[in-house]
């Protein structure tokens, strides 16, 4: 049977509705042709299929034996084709599918679960698989394609990814209460000199703890680091029980109880930016929908 796969879906297209409804004039109305053309098709595939589908009168339209046959073999294999076409569309829409979400501590508590649940809200067909992951990890992450966005400390420019800021985040001094600097209204980085430092360690922090020396060598300050911690709630423990003050984002200020001090380090740049970035050539309707609504928050 030489003939277009396009064309024969139409005819049977055509041959299900008229059999639904036992109307020629009903099954023209849901096509947007006419009846003679609607009964061209009908005949055209009674031809290529060498048999007769429907039986014709001036009164009524009913199904032969082989068109009750052809007609259940069918239907669901139309409905199945126009299901497909709506998700493949849903899909395209970046409706449906999997997006793949890096986040580093910081964006954790806010940032990110702010962004996904906006983006949930408005698709909920989308599968969201969210990676702890630190910012220099997001960065490999993003170029083997194993995240599809990630939420990583910046400012970040390369020219095979687009980042966006999404947020400064001023810097603060957190000490022990009764800690020496705890008297003065701002700190400035000058007063941290001889202070005793604790610092997540490089393993976790390495983006951040480099930023934070690029930020006191242009003061001409070298942070004395005494202790390091792996991960946030250790390094609480350790300003809280006096071993050291540490200095940490306001995005981190509320994880210390009542017995730290917080103070703002008085310098204009000392902040650290959170950014969104993602590959330049991954252009899926689930990623621009994600960064949409990531950057308007609608």
């Amino acid at each position: 049977m030489k003939i277009m796969n396009r064309e024969m879906l139409a005819l049977i297209e055509s041959f299900v509705f008229v059999a639904q409804d036992l109307s020629f004039r009903r099954g023209a109305a849901r096509l947007n042709i006419d009846r003679s053309a609607l009964t061209r098709r009908i005949q055209k595939l009674e031809h290529l299929l060498g048999f007769t589908l429907l039986e014709r009168t001036t009164r009524e339209v009913s199904l032969t034996l082989a068109g009750r046959t052809f007609y259940d073999s069918n239907a669901h294999i139309l409905k199945e084709f126009e299901n497909s076409i709506d998700a493949a569309r849903r899909a395209a829409d970046g409706k449906t599918g999997t997006l793949r979400i890096g986040y580093m501590a910081f964006a954790a508590r806010y940032l990110m679960p702010s962004a996904v649940a906006n983006f949930q809200a408005a698709n909920p067909d989308v599968n969201i698989k969210l990676e702890y992951i630190r910012t220099q990890g997001q960065k490999v992450a993003l170029a083997n394609n194993e995240i599809d966005v990630g939420f990583l400390i910046g400012p970040f420019d390369h020219n095979e990814f687009q980042s966006r800021l999404l947020d400064v985040d001023p810097l603060y001094v957190a000490m022990p209460a009764g800690h020496p600097l705890a008297d003065l209204e701002d700190v400035r980085p000058i007063d941290l000199a001889s202070a005793d430092v604790v610092m997540g360690d490089m393993v976790e922090w390495e983006a951040y703890r480099w930023r934070i020396a690029e930020l006191f060598s242009g003061e001409g300050v070298q942070l004395r680091i005494k202790l390091e911690a792996p991960d946030t709630p250790a390094l609480v423990g350790l300003v809280s029980s006096g071993l050291g003050l540490t200095i940490c984002p306001g995005s981190l200020v509320g994880f210390f109880g009542a017995d730290v001090e917080i103070r703002r380090i008085k310098q204009p740049n000392f902040q650290i930016e959170t950014v969104l970035a993602w590959r330049r050539t991954n252009r899926s309707g689930i990623v621009c929908r994600f960064v949409d609504r990531a950057l308007t928050g609608d």
